[in-house]
């Protein structure tokens, strides 16, 4: 067997990560530790690169850390987002970096804060949402970064999101139907009255997005699955609402595109399949893309560039070894290595995530991947099913230190995109309304029945674990399939979904209609709602939890967990108890993290017989 991988190597802090140039190339900004906690880091960039020996920390976080940064377009403030303890009221931050005088630029309670554009005609100017009041709502203020000035420009009447064009004017709104779905409405300047350019239906919801106005102004890039089973890359011209297909593929939704600075015309894009898979529609960037490809053998994720286009940020993920990032000059078409994520991992052997699909019970095909410990035959082993959470998202291929951790201890991990996860089609997330602990589920032990036919997993020591969504289902399956399961893994599920319906964040209004067609409504469906949730099955449940959440979380609040808690220690199950007092839906701090990783660890291996680390 392999040598073990220290927690902390997994799970700890990155010593990098995140690289961000400024809009004039000259100053490279990124997140790394300092004195154990996430902060902002920037250096200078000249002739010969990123001048290492000239990098200062801009922020002073003492608490949760820095994860979210963006550049101004003057390139002299860089800004930040920052919760309280894990609750998601995002205020925003910046640092002046000629002066490195630090403001909240959001000083409020209670409210959230969302970037909303940031633009080069307008360099020191930044759009942001804030819903000081209605807490349900964003309004959009316009936000003047040499006095801290904030304006209200838009009260928001009920839509869900914006869109400004190249001149920084609000052009583009999503607003709910009652049915789930939504209309795109625009308007030709930022002073003329809203109009409905297309409706995007319930089903087609997920599938679909706008990415953003061409630099004229004339036209929509977006992604829409109106006539097609797939999100496809159109362009919508906002005068006649005329679409042009641009990119489509029968098996995937087009995942993303990346677009010249100022034309706004794609020019690469990215469809997830088991790989990513990239399509050069401009011919311009054509060789950049294949001197990037040679650069490593992992798949390249975008990371932005400067305003002259001169400098790409590109960060490969494998799954096998840590992010790398690289600075790509279009000149030379020549790579320079930045830094890795994290580079202690390359001491040890990783194991490879290996797609694999099966066809479920109802002959529906489903895709995933498994993670098989190293050195160890692939038969009879002890098995981990992770669910991811959502369930509006998806597995991807890359590195994962879950999937690392698992199969470095000796597990077969096991991760479905199970149906309802997007990525695969409007059809694939459709099967899984109002399919939670049903159809949903079944995708999950019908994998299990896979690996087992295939000899890979010892059917008497599988687990199901997961957060959020994942730690609903490993809920379900101890409560409503506990002869599959040896063990379950909890992180943030919910128990009960009319109560998790009934107390969902007061901003997320605006998608509650799409929210009931995927789960179910509690107004008219509680008794549906109760069937399907794992608190009204307790007294089924035969085999022993784990069980953590965070004291703040906005999403799944930690009553779903008590309330479980409670019938779980009245009825004399086995279980454990895990409360966060100082997070959110998921843990952030370091400490927070390594606490769990070492009960979790020490769970599985007293219940299916892995190694743990002391």
């Amino acid at each position: 067997m392999t040598e073990l991988i220290p927690r902390e190597t997994l799970f700890g802090n990155p010593e990098r990560v995140s690289p961000r140039i400024s809009p004039d190339g000259t100053r490279l900004a990124w997140i790394e530790p300092y004195e154990g906690v996430l902060n902002l880091w920037v250096a200078p960039i000249g002739a010969a690169g990123v001048s290492w020996d000239d990098a200062t920390v801009v922020t002073d976080d003492r608490d949760r850390g820095i994860r979210v940064l963006a550049w101004a377009q003057d390139s002299r403030h860089l800004m930040y987002l920052q919760d309280a303890g894990g609750d998601e009221n995002w205020r925003l931050y910046d640092v002046d970096l000629e002066t490195m005088a630090r403001r909240d630029l959001t000083p409020f309670e209670g409210i959230q804060a969302r970037i909303i554009a940031t633009k080069k005609s307008h360099p020191g100017e930044v759009l942001v949402g804030l819903n000081r009041d209605n807490p349900q709502l964003h309004d959009v203020y316009r936000l003047t970064l040499e006095s801290g000035e904030l304006v209200k420009e838009i009260s928001n009447p009920g839509y869900a999101g914006w869109l400004t064009d190249e001149d920084m004017a609000v052009r583009v709104a999503l607003s709910p139907l009652p049915d789930g779905g939504f209309d795109l409405m625009v308007r030709d300047t930022g002073e003329d009255e809203w109009r409905t350019l297309l409706t995007i239906s319930a089903d087609d919801a997920t599938s679909s997005d706008v990415l953003s106005f061409s630099g004229d102004g004339r036209s929509l890039l977006a992604v829409i699955a109106d006539g097609s089973d797939t999100g496809r890359l159109v362009r919508l011209d906002v005068a006649t609402g005329e679409v042009t297909e641009l990119l489509s593929d029968p098996e995937a939704d087009v995942a993303g595109a990346m677009l010249h600075p100022d034309t706004r015309e794609p020019q690469i894009v990215e469809l997830l399949k088991d790989r990513a898979e990239y399509h050069v529609l401009d011919p311009s960037v054509e060789a950049d893309f294949k001197a990037i490809r040679e650069l490593h053998p992992g798949d390249p994720n975008f990371n932005g560039r400067d305003n002259a286009d001169e400098t790409w940020l590109v960060a490969f993920t494998d799954d096998a070894g840590p992010v790398r990032f690289f600075s790509y000059d279009r000149t030379s078409r020549t790579g320079s290595f930045l830094f890795e994520s994290r580079p202690e991992l390359n001491r040890f052997e990783l194991a490879s995530m290996e797609p694999f699909s099966f066809t479920a019970r109802d002959g529906l095909v489903i895709h995933g991947y498994v993670t098989f410990p190293p050195g160890l035959p692939r038969t009879g082993l002890p098995a981990v099913l992770n669910v991811h959470g959502g369930p509006q998202a998806r597995d991807v291929w890359g590195f994962d230190p879950e999937a690392q951790w698992l199969a470095n201890r000796g597990y077969l991990c096991i991760q479905v995109n199970y149906r309802g996860s997007t990525g695969y089609g409007k059809s694939f997330v459709a099967a899984g309304d109002r399919e939670w602990g049903a159809k949903m589920h079944d995708d999950l032990l019908d994998a299990v029945s896979y690996v087992v036919s295939r000899g890979w997993a010892d059917p008497d020591r599988v687990a199901i674990y997961g957060g959020s969504y994942g730690g609903y289902a490993a809920l379900v399956g101890a409560a409503f399939t506990p002869d599959v399961f040896r063990c379950a893994v909890d992180i943030v599920g919910p128990s009960n979904l009319k109560t998790l319906l009934d107390t969902i964040p007061p901003y997320w209004a605006p998608m509650k209609a799409q929210l009931y067609k995927r789960v179910g409504n509690p107004e008219t469906d509680e008794e549906f709602l109760w069937s399907r949730s794992p608190l009204s099955r307790v007294s089924d449940i035969r085999i022993p939890l784990l069980i953590a959440q965070g004291a703040n979380d906005p999403r799944v609040k930690q009553a779903e967990s008590e309330q479980i808690v409670a019938a779980l220690t009245a009825a004399g199950i086995d279980h454990e108890y895990m409360l966060f007092p100082d997070e959110g839906h998921g843990f952030a701090k370091p400490q927070n993290r390594l606490k769990f990783y070492a009960a979790a660890e020490r769970f599985l291996a007293k219940h299916l017989g892995g190694r743990f680390e002391e």
